[in-house]
């Protein structure tokens, strides 16, 4: 029997790192290509904060939720101890979480998994008067485009193949390929008519600030602070159902300001760069297995989108479980392929 012929559409963060994964559990076993219409820096990833905070899914068991960001941290911290740490845009940060009313500064259920995690103290508290609580920890901050690069690079490095290609209907890949992973995002909408999926409009403003060196993370996350290598990431917008994609001024002024009452120095900040992206939002990642039919044909498709704002800090743990669905699939596949020979 040929090699299986795996394809994963979509070249964002989830498709870039889930075909990674399927490549590294299955070596060997199949031949793997990307298939996308867009790459970085043309991705919404590429706007993306990329800071390990995990939002939560109303749809997705707790447990399961702290896996996948547990995976993902661990992945990451062994990438930002590496050589490779600068190539790939990972470095730790430290800051702060404030906020206003006590009865929101509940301990989250990743406490434990990013490091020193701790009720901010009354002298740390008095660098933001209008905050009553706060909880200070080490994360981990990664830079989108980079980082991206990276993994395209280590993609190339297993073998996979990457191919620029714009995919309308998955059905049209049946006769190239055995298994298709929908890694799509917010194209998922139209490519699998998911209506459950959509977009959350996100406005960041990317500014030169060297002196930022900690985060600031306001209550639920609207307003934040995040300082990267090259940049600090000033944030942001959370507009449901919207597909604009140009920046709005009035926008940028607001978030400029909401930061600016948080950090008073960036009042100095140069350079400032205006960001839009759409995240594919849903209650729930879809991450499942599909069986796709259509006159006596047979396909075999994975689900791995709708990660929402939170993509970055489970993506890892994500690719994980799509790269062990997969697993399922070749299984079948040899099954079937094994039980045609008798």
């Amino acid at each position: 029997m040929a090699a299986p012929r795996v394809a994963v559409v979509g070249a964002g963060l989830i498709g870039l790192s889930t075909a990674l994964r399927i490549a590294e559990v299955n070596p060997n076993c199949c031949s793997i290509t990307v298939l996308s219409e867009q790459f970085s820096p043309n991705t919404t990833s590429d706007v993306a904060a990329g800071m390990l905070i995990p939002h939560t899914y109303p749809g997705t068991l707790i447990h399961v939720q702290k896996q996948w960001f547990k995976e993902t941290f661990t992945y990451l911290f062994a990438i930002s101890n590496s050589a490779e740490a600068s190539e790939a845009g990972i470095h730790l940060v430290s800051g702060w979480q404030i906020f206003k009313n006590p009865s929101e500064a509940e301990v989250p259920f990743w406490s434990d998994i990013v490091l020193g995690f701790r009720p901010m103290s009354a002298a740390e508290l008095q660098k933001f008067p209008q905050h009553s609580h706060g909880q200070a920890f080490t994360t981990l901050k990664c830079d989108c485009p980079p980082y991206l690069l990276w993994l395209e690079k280590r993609l190339k490095a297993n073998g996979v193949q990457i191919h620029t290609r714009r995919v309308a209907d998955l059905w049209e890949l049946h006769s190239e390929y055995d298994i298709v992973v929908n890694c799509a995002g917010i194209g998922a909408r139209q490519l699998v008519g998911d209506q459950q999926l959509f977009p959350v409009r996100g406005q960041v403003l990317k500014v030169h600030a060297p002196w930022v060196k900690n985060f600031i993370r306001d209550g639920d996350g609207l307003t934040y602070i995040y300082p990267g290598i090259d940049s600090v990431t000033l944030g942001g917008t959370r507009e449901k159902e919207s597909w604009r994609l140009s920046p709005d001024p009035g926008t940028t002024k607001d978030i400029f300001d909401r930061c600016c009452s948080l950090e008073p120095s960036l009042q100095r900040a140069q350079d400032i760069r205006v960001k839009v992206g759409l995240r594919p939002s849903r209650s729930r990642v879809r991450l499942q297995r599909e069986v796709l039919s259509q006159g006596g044909a047979k396909l075999l498709v994975v689900h791995n989108y709708g990660h929402g704002a939170g993509g970055f800090s489970v993506h890892r743990g994500t690719a994980e479980e799509a790269a062990h669905l997969v697993g399922e699939c070749l299984a079948a596949l040899q099954g079937s392929s094994s039980r045609a020979k008798l």
